[in-house]
């Protein structure tokens, strides 16, 4: 089987690049070679990567280097992880350099959200060409123990199958094998889900927009974090890249909830890119009293103001139950309250059912990908065990016509749902009484 000694991982100062690099060097027990452009800045970076994995062990397993000393220590490896900008032409150079240094029996990888990999594959010499995957962490990988993994045609599938092994079993990852698709399976159903999102909070601006959305469908509908909170989690700009990858590259049924508002595209323009920046469709004010103030960005006005505590009787309600451990009458407060709040909230979870189906069809293998992404990489309820959940209160193949007449024209739901099955994950887990 195979035997990672030791690793290169190039974007190391990088978010990702560096809690990967922890990863392999605490669960994998590797000697690591964290490459940067600037070394001074990985040698800054090495406490962070130490700390992202709760282990001051590894520091000494930690060696910082610059990309004048890729090809030595790319020589050096048994696997080499690229992690830089999610840009073609930056992967596409990296590929053509690690090519001519990789070892023969050496594995490369690439850590891209969702380009292409078979693409970056033809970067590579023949003879390592069927040595080159695609693996995908999710950040942060420490709690997030999702990889999606993808071969290209040129791969060796032996191999492949060493590979799965040392990620699931050394690394401790919940594997999940996806077709070479635009943003694979995990940000293709948890992107439509918030970009759709951030799209009603543009139709509701009126009613308050971003924070409006985020109240409606908060922790109780089965996530740990709001969508849109989760967009500043990730980052403006990332979430662009993910979704105009999606709807450039693909077309299906929720093609145009790929498309970014307006508003969205300025924040952009004008930096504001989330929480890594100090403000995106979040901000807080930290004043010099210690004092800290949640304030969101108003559609209307461009300007920031004060996150609104929503009152909403069906969310009270579903809460109040949920803290007692009646899940059936939280449910059943969703599912036969009418106010508009309640019905968006309602439409979102049974189109999460309905895409997630669809696109692990495209996308996955076996029916139980679309959960196994969901929860191990965005600790959301998944869309199998959302439909137990509804289940407990209605016929969701009734509610998804009554509901959803304008997908129900489109797709056959009946078939899409014809392999439902009960899910390995308990959606009494998900959901929760906080906001």
């Amino acid at each position: 089987m195979m035997n990672i000694c030791t690793v290169t991982v190039i974007g190391a100062t990088g978010t990702m690049g560096a809690n990967v690099a922890g990863i392999f060097a605490s669960f994998g027990n590797a000697r690591v070679y964290c490459i940067g452009r600037d070394i001074e800045k990985v040698k800054r970076t090495i406490p962070r990567i130490v700390k992202s994995v709760r282990a001051d062990a590894i520091a000494s397993k930690l060696i910082p280097a610059d990309f004048s000393e890729m090809d030595s220590c790319v020589a050096k490896s048994d696997l080499v992880f690229e992690s830089t900008a999610e840009d073609i032409e930056v992967k596409m150079e990296i590929a053509q350099k690690v090519g001519k240094a990789l070892k023969k029996t050496a594995i490369s990888c690439t850590g891209t959200s969702g380009l292409c990999i078979t693409s970056l594959a033809e970067y590579y010499p023949e003879d390592v060409r069927s040595h080159f995957f695609g693996v995908h962490m999710f950040n942060p990988p420490y709690s997030m123990p999702l990889c999606e993994l993808t071969p290209t045609i040129y791969s060796d599938l032996e191999l492949f199958g060493e590979l799965r092994h040392y990620l699931s079993e050394i690394l401790f990852r919940t594997v999940v094998e996806v077709k070479d698709s635009p943003a694979f399976l995990g940000n293709r159903i948890g992107f439509q889900f918030i970009n759709e999102a951030l799209q009603y909070a543009d139709r509701y601006k009126d009613n308050g927009g971003i924070d409006y959305i985020d109240a409606i469908l908060g922790s109780f509908t089965g996530r740990t974090m709001a969508p849109l909170t989760t967009s500043d989690f990730v980052g403006l700009d990332v979430h662009k890249a993910i979704v105009d990858n999606i709807y450039q590259n693909t077309c299906d049924y929720a093609h145009k909830t790929f498309l970014l508002p307006d508003f969205f595209q300025k924040l952009i323009v004008n930096k504001m890119l989330g929480r890594k920046t100090g403000g995106g469709l979040y901000q807080l004010v930290h004043y010099d009293n210690g004092l800290k103030r949640q304030t969101v960005y108003d559609i209307n006005t461009g300007m920031y103001r004060d996150v609104i505590p929503y009152v909403f009787p069906f969310a009270d309600k579903m809460k109040r139950y949920l803290s007692e451990g009646d899940y059936v009458k939280a449910f059943d407060c969703l599912v036969h309250n009418h106010s508009q709040e309640a019905e968006i909230c309602l439409s979102f979870l049974l189109k999460y059912i309905v895409y997630s189906l669809y696109a692990t069809e495209e996308v996955g293998y076996t029916i139980d990908a679309a959960d196994d992404v969901m929860a191990a990489g965005f600790n959301w309820c998944p869309p199998l065990a959302m439909y137990q959940a509804l289940s407990t209160v209605a016929e969701v193949p009734a509610l998804i016509s009554e509901r959803l007449p304008e997908i129900d024209a489109i797709i056959d739901i009946d078939r899409l749902l014809t392999g439902i099955k009960p899910s390995k994950y308990d959606y009494r887990l998900y959901f929760r009484s906080g906001r």
